[in-house]
């Protein structure tokens, strides 16, 4: 086997960790996300919960009407961090290579740190252990050739269950008769056009991999060699500089249409993009906007910039693009960087700032400032770094929207 690659799945990570730290949640159809009378969606729910049909990424009302006996909370994003680098201070004593995927997911490529199919089984049951005994939570995991297989493999027994995956036909013997949507990559809209041709199951996609490639180009192909069992893609560990773009959205619990609120609501996000960047060392020669108006209906503008060097010249980028959409309910707005490049000068961070650093931005970042301390009645000087909590940010912004003079 020229790859041995664990998968690991934290099973329902949001609420097991809740319900773990507060026993009286155990056993309850517990729903992490938005509240019912709010808007939002599900973040992650119970084993509990999904026997009503709930789900991650489901309308929060949806949820709702099919579990009202349920219990709803906000998720804690710092809590499930924290949990997170405990995880991650595990996974990484047994892995050659870490990719993270999400807070609560990974692969580990253990090729040479096991070194063989017997010593990674025995790893991947010392990590489910550790994880149970160090932190009271359960994992999936799954043992494979491949990523595709992996993540299969640990979808396969969840929750709490271990599974392997050891060879192309083994894979293949598995999935041949399941929707294409088991196929990295494959996701709604792939599978519309997949459907298209006839192909739902992995076994049409390879009687018809012909019209798929035509269809789907480089991706078709992709898949086709998926259908086959084939899949070399290497265990790549994270790096912030490789991402594509770095933004923050914010969705309201009512609709807004006063454009003067949406640019504060738009300086707030432009700070919190902008430090983002600065930690990773990173800054863009782009900016863009993303709206969501009442209907449901997402648009979104970008901009060419020479360089955003800080919050100020995203915000200013931001609202112009906001200045050439009609004016007209909001339920969302978002803004953010792409053409992302390492950062090879200091760029001036809040403090810099405050304490009367060198920007030529510093007199439109006070007056804005003041603005919202005017408008609002809070304290943003003393509070910004707070912000970049994004759960603290959402309820400021609830109060701007309620409290705006």
């Amino acid at each position: 086997m020229d790859q041995i690659i664990i998968h690991v799945d934290m099973d329902a990570f949001y609420a097991s960790v809740e319900m773990r730290d507060d026993p009286a949640l155990r056993g309850k159809p517990l729903i992490i996300g938005s509240l019912p009378n709010e808007r939002g969606v599900v973040a992650t729910c119970s084993y509990e919960a999904r026997k009503f049909g709930v789900h991650s990424a489901m309308n929060i009302k949806d949820a709702y009407r099919l579990c009202p006996s349920g219990i709803y909370m906000h998720p804690n994003f710092e809590k499930y961090k924290s949990v997170s680098q405990q995880l991650h201070n595990i996974w990484k004593q047994y892995a050659f290579a870490l990719e993270a995927i999400a807070l609560d997911e990974a692969y580990l490529d253990v090729t040479e740190t096991a070194g063989s199919i017997e010593k990674a089984r025995k790893a991947a049951q010392l990590i489910k252990q550790r994880i149970w005994k160090e932190l009271g939570l359960t994992c999936s995991i799954g043992l494979a050739y491949s990523k595709t297989a992996a993540k299969t493999a640990s979808e396969e027994k969840k929750p709490n269950g271990y599974y392997e995956i050891l060879t192309p036909q083994a894979f293949v013997d598995l999935i041949i008769d399941r929707s294409v949507r088991v196929l990295y990559t494959v996701g709604e809209k792939t599978e519309e056009k997949l459907n298209s041709l006839g192909v739902q199951t992995v076994r049409d996609l390879r009687s018809k991999q012909n019209d798929v490639i035509r269809l789907l180009g480089k991706q078709g192909r992709m898949l086709t060699e998926l259908a086959y069992g084939i899949d070399e893609r290497k265990v790549v560990p994270y790096r912030p500089e490789r991402a594509k773009s770095i933004s923050r959205e914010v969705t309201f619990q009512e609709n807004v249409i006063d454009h003067e609120f949406l640019k504060d609501v738009l300086f707030l996000l432009s700070v919190c993009v902008d430090e983002r960047a600065k930690r990773y060392g990173l800054h863009g020669s782009g900016v863009m906007l993303k709206l969501t108006y009442t209907d449901m209906k997402t648009v979104t503008r970008s901009r060419a910039v020479f360089s955003c060097e800080d919050a100020v010249s995203i915000y200013d980028e931001a609202a112009r693009l906001l200045e050439s959409l009609p004016q007209k309910p909001v339920r969302l707005i978002g803004t953010g960087l792409y053409n992302l490049s390492a950062d090879k000068c200091r760029q001036l961070s809040f403090d810099d700032v405050i304490d009367g650093g060198r920007s030529d931005n510093e007199k439109r970042w006070q007056q804005l400032l003041e603005k919202l301390r005017l408008r609002y009645n809070l304290d943003f000087a003393g509070n910004m770094p707070k912000l970049y909590n994004i759960e603290i940010l959402h309820r400021t912004i609830e109060y701007m929207r309620r409290h705006k003079q």
